[in-house]
């Protein structure tokens, strides 16, 4: 009996602890979470405060498009790009090279009186905003434990998913109060105590210049022309009527043949800039297929939702903010538990759960009406809130563990690329449906309430009662009683178009959940598949 424990004390004395991080791992973790929430708040940050600053500027409302499109395109051209711009320069000097020129753009951005000079800061910004997305989960991936990555990866995924959602409170807020300038300038103190984590947390590193001279230029090239005019065609498309317009369809061109020196870059290079070979891999290649639809879903419920609450429910910025903002409630209330649930449970079951509960929340909104203001949607914003939480945790964790370590800034590159674009599609898409559905619907309304209609000729001469009391001019009365039900007839088949495109999205989701079926958990301790290399 006393051999028996001798040599079992000896045993667990040879069996090593777990590896835990150190102090300045997690420093450098809060700072690559730091610098992703000031890059994903800056995507929507200016939404809120466009009309002012299309005044200050004198831009019109086509024009101030540019001022969100720049900054997108400019971001997803970087994203894929970062992993090879961190091993030429070094994870160190890149990210402080990039958090000083945010500081310099954001300046240009709030001191800029006209919209070229906006237009050039908002990209500045897209480029250097969209090295902080993947290279902040590269840190998490390459710093912390396989037993402590759960932990790093909820905090990572929680601020990629609010920071969306405050961009348009903090800019309605900051342009209501203070100056839409603001919007631009907050980025200055954030991005100080990033550069302070940055010099604590991470080691010094020294450039590589041999990668930059050894790098795949074709696909490089591409990739700029590619996803930027992609980008461009995606968000421009529906206001320039589609292929109607000569430069979309100039871009939709270049688009193509930036794809085509992708693809041919992808048989030349040693080493492609875009690591298309990672698809290769099942694993993740399915997380990478369902993030690119829920990416389209999360970034249409995020248009419409305000959309409809500011033209039918006449609410201003704020007041839609704060409606958006229910959705991150769950969020914080599952954090402390959220770690261990993904460290125990089947990535397989909370994501089918998460798009199951997409699909209610959905489902919730698709019977709105005239009348419907924000605490129609406080319970299909909790249900959604829930549901970005269950879906979008495990895919970010999964993207990281599907791939081996060394792979992984090239995996957090290819992840983001694919939500970004999902979230533009998606947008094209609804956009699309929009224009076309509320046409349909308003020539449907206008053709039944015709002048031979005894409800329409009703509702004209009591309309017309009512304003000759009041002005005593029965042909003005009569214009602006026809004016009343033009307006009416706009406004329900607004209301129709909401609801039916609400529907969509649901259905675009639900059909989402034999694809999370493709998932697999990742075993404790396991090396990550390397399949497909």
């Amino acid at each position: 009996m006393a051999d028996a424990a001798v040599r079992d004390a000896a045993m667990s004395e040879s069996v090593p602890p777990a590896p835990r991080a150190s102090t300045a791992d997690w420093i450098a973790v809060a700072a690559g979470a730091l610098g992703a929430l000031m890059a994903t708040l800056d995507i929507s940050i200016t939404n809120s405060a466009l009309p002012q600053i299309q005044g200050e500027i004198g831009a019109t409302g086509t024009e101030g498009t540019w001022i969100s499109t720049g900054y997108l395109m400019s971001e997803i051209v970087m994203i894929p790009l970062a992993a090879w711009l961190t091993r030429v320069f070094g994870l160190r000097n890149f990210l402080l090279t990039n958090s000083a020129l945010f500081i310099g753009f954001s300046m240009m951005c709030g001191w800029s009186h006209t919209l070229p000079v906006m237009i050039v800061g908002r990209i500045g910004q897209g480029f250097t905003g969209g090295a902080m997305i993947p290279t902040g989960q590269t840190i998490i991936r390459t710093r912390l434990p396989l037993s402590q990555l759960p932990v790093g990866m909820t905090v990572f995924g929680l601020i990629v998913l609010l920071g969306p959602l405050l961009g348009p409170v903090v800019g309605g807020w900051l342009a209501e109060n203070i100056s839409w300038s603001w919007c631009f300038f907050i980025n200055l103190p954030v991005c100080l105590a990033l550069i302070t984590l940055l010099v604590v947390g991470l080691a010094p590193d020294r450039p590589h210049w041999e990668a930059f001279f050894k790098a795949d230029w074709l696909g490089i090239a591409g990739l700029a022309a590619g996803l930027s005019s992609l980008t461009v065609v995606l968000e421009e498309g529906q206001r320039e009527r589609w292929f109607e317009s000569s430069m979309i369809v100039a871009l939709t061109w270049v688009s193509l043949a930036g794809m085509a020196l992708i693809a041919l870059s992808q048989i030349t290079a040693k080493k492609p800039i875009l690591r298309l070979s990672l698809m290769r891999n099942p694993r993740y290649a399915s997380v990478i297929v369902i993030v690119f639809a829920v990416g389209a879903g999360l970034y249409g419920i995020s248009y419409l939702l305000p959309q409809f609450l500011s033209l039918v429910a006449g609410y201003n910025a704020q007041q839609s903010g704060s409606i958006m903002l229910l959705s991150g409630l769950p969020a914080f209330l599952m954090m402390p538990i959220l770690p261990r649930v993904l460290g125990k449970m089947d990535f397989r079951v909370l994501v089918v759960s998460g798009l199951l509960l997409f699909t209610l929340s959905c489902m919730l909104d698709i019977s709105l009406t005239a009348q419907s203001v924000g605490h129609d949607f406080v319970w299909s914003q909790l249900v959604r809130g829930t549901a970005q939480v269950l879906a979008m945790m495990p895919l970010n964790q999964a993207s990281m563990a599907a791939v081996a370590r060394e792979e992984s800034g090239d995996a957090a590159g290819l992840y983001n690329m694919a939500r970004n674009l999902g979230g533009s599609v998606g947008l094209a898409i609804i956009g699309t449906l929009i224009d076309r559905r509320e046409t349909f619907h308003t020539a449907m309304l206008r053709e039944s309430i015709s002048a031979n209609s005894l409800i329409g000729q009703e509702r004209v001469a009591s309309g017309a009662a009512y304003w000759f009391a009041q002005t005593g001019d029965m042909a003005y009365s009569q214009l602006r009683s026809l004016g009343q039900i033009a307006a009416q007839i706009q406004q329900q088949s607004m209301v129709i178009t909401y609801s039916e495109t609400f529907w969509v999205l649901g259905i675009a989701l639900a059909a989402c959940v034999p694809l999370a079926l493709l998932l697999k958990k990742p075993q404790p301790g396991a090396k990550a598949s390397s399949a497909g290399h």
